[in-house]
């Protein structure tokens, strides 16, 4: 019989975060540091708008780019929060979460061969989708130094003539670093002489705490080069409402929507009503989690620190990314011993790119409570292999 599988499906790994998930799903007494997740319940009024529109019998389907009145309602809001217009009737389209955003987009702009940089340490779909889509991923090394930001060096060196797309994956998941005005002013000179088009994936763009977020679109001659992502996963607290948006120039939007209608044919209708009402009268819910992951993140900095790990200050997301290598182990190996004999689940830093070896990611979307018992036991752990 012959194979049924695609060769290129089967040589993508599986996702490295998924691992220690399955082994702790086995143990008792388990402490996560490590799923992205707001642990915050959605804000009632936002539950409630969903709520209202299944009693109200609003169960069919949308338009396939989304409804008009969350479109209008977030370009709105991107022009209020980032300075950035964008036609909702033509540059705009709801999708499943931002991950399908960022496979759409790929899909929508790559012909075989075309090159994709990749900054990592980064968010683990940029390469699988790159590779889904016939084109080649080019990873670029993000350094500590650099406090884990993209530099204008680091992006020219990495091109080539077959270079079309720079994913710019900040705030960043896993590091926690951002990308200020003069940064993104730097890139966009690059990418507009290399004639370059930008995946920007911004769903942490609400959660940075050193200034506001920019989007590199609102920058002189980007917003035509750019596919802005975002979503309300992380600012709402609704991951599982699976809801994200893309805002790009009609030619590319157009083609990614064509995508979707035959792959998806419209994001959830329910979850749809309740964004509406999210970017309409969430911001307080936005700056109210803001402010405790923001606690939470100096908790978590200083903890590690105290413990002697080498931790870089992360301004965006909710995640910590502190230096493992003293311990002569790889991140697999500490984070496997730490769920094994102090039952802390942390993610390697490898999950997120070669480059991510010696790190860890610690996620601060949990309790204060959580994260002191969490780091109590992961300091018996420290102290226990020192400085080996």
């Amino acid at each position: 019989m012959r194979n049924p599988l695609s060769e290129r499906i089967v040589d993508i790994p599986f996702s490295g975060i998924r691992k220690f998930f399955d082994i702790a799903a086995e143990m008792k007494d388990v402490i996560s540091l490590g799923v992205g997740e707001p642990d915050f319940d959605t804000p009632w009024h936002i539950r409630d708008e969903g709520i209202y529109s299944l009693e109200k019998g609003k169960t069919a389907y949308t338009s396939n780019a989304g409804l008009k009145e969350l479109k209008m309602e977030i370009a709105r809001y991107l022009k209020r929060r980032f300075e950035v217009s964008y036609d909702y009737d033509k540059e705009m389209m709801i999708t499943v979460g931002g991950s399908e955003a960022i496979d759409m987009a790929l899909r929508a702009m790559l012909d075989p061969g075309d090159e994709v940089l990749i900054p990592q340490p980064s968010y683990v779909s940029y390469v699988p989708c790159t590779v889904l889509a016939n084109g080649k991923p080019v990873i670029i090394d993000l350094k500590e130094e650099n406090d884990f930001r993209l530099t204008a060096e680091e992006l020219e060196e990495a091109i080539t003539p077959k270079t079309k797309i720079l994913v710019l994956p900040f705030p960043n998941n896993p590091t926690g670093a951002i990308m200020e005005r003069g940064d993104l002013e730097a890139i966009a000179k690059v990418v507009i002489e290399h004639d370059l088009y930008v995946i920007s994936d911004e769903i942490y763009a609400e959660l940075t705490y050193l200034d506001d977020h920019v989007t590199i679109a609102s920058l002189p001659g980007m917003r035509e080069r750019t596919v802005l992502i975002n979503g309300f996963s992380k600012a709402y607290s609704m991951t599982g409402w699976r809801l994200g948006y893309a805002c790009a120039p009609e030619a590319i939007l157009e083609q990614m929507l064509k995508i979707h209608q035959y792959a998806i044919m419209c994001a959830p209708t329910t979850s749809q009503y309740a964004a509406v009402e999210a970017v309409r009268n969430g911001d307080a819910d936005v700056a109210e989690m803001r402010q405790e992951y923001n606690g939470r993140r100096r908790y978590l900095v200083k903890r590690l620190r105290d413990m002697g790990l080498t931790c870089f200050e992360p301004y965006g997301a909710f995640y910590a990314f502190p230096c493992i290598k003293k311990f002569n182990m790889t991140s697999d190996e500490f984070a496997t011993r730490m769920l094994q004999e102090e039952k802390v689940v942390v993610v390697p830093g490898t999950a997120f790119g070669d480059c991510g070896e010696g790190y860890l990611r610690i996620s601060y979307a949990y309790s204060l409570h959580k994260l002191k018992e969490a780091l109590d036991r992961m300091e018996g752990f420290v102290e226990k292999y020192g400085e080996a």
